[in-house]
């Protein structure tokens, strides 16, 4: 594929705030048929993803760390910490609560190869294009990558 991320992202995508009430992002999901949203600050600065998968988490549940007593104290065989991240991401009311920090993002002027590759590599289904200020210029999905494919090759077909 020759083309670059720009050509084939879809352009000003649909946003959300941390701070927006996750029953919004969910209806904006549902609404729209989309399968996650980048997370952006005040300064339209990428800060998360939220995907189906974050909110499907969120309606599992957790189970609580398992331990066992021994002498009057409690061994911990998992980490609370993780306990209580979890207990807070399945609980918590907005979108930063249950949001993926730190996602993988790409720039608008690399190749869509170099795309496919991350979206495999970190088994992602979308990419946030970010600017050299991390400021959120488009998404790529899957999807782009695909239709990008078979324009490729319908254009080698007829020439």
């Amino acid at each position: 594929m020759t083309k670059t991320v720009a050509e084939a992202m879809t352009p000003d995508p649909v946003v959300v705030y941390p701070q927006t009430p996750i029953e919004e992002a969910i209806q904006i999901l549902a609404e729209r048929g989309f399968s996650g949203l980048p997370v952006v600050n005040e300064r339209h600065q990428l800060v998360g993803v939220l995907s189906t998968l974050d909110i499907l988490h969120r309606q599992e549940g957790i189970r609580p760390p398992l331990y066992f007593w021994f002498m009057d104290a409690v061994i911990w065989l998992e980490n609370p910490q993780h306990y209580r991240q979890e207990l807070h991401k399945v609980l918590g009311p907005t979108v930063g609560d249950v949001m993926t920090p730190h996602p993988i993002s790409i720039h608008p002027e690399e190749p869509l190869t170099v795309a496919a590759h991350k979206m495999h590599q970190h088994n992602v289904r979308r990419l946030p294009v970010v600017n050299s200020e991390n400021r959120v210029v488009g998404i790529l999905t899957r999807g782009d990558i695909v239709r990008c494919l078979a324009e490729e090759i319908a254009a080698e077909a007829n020439p």
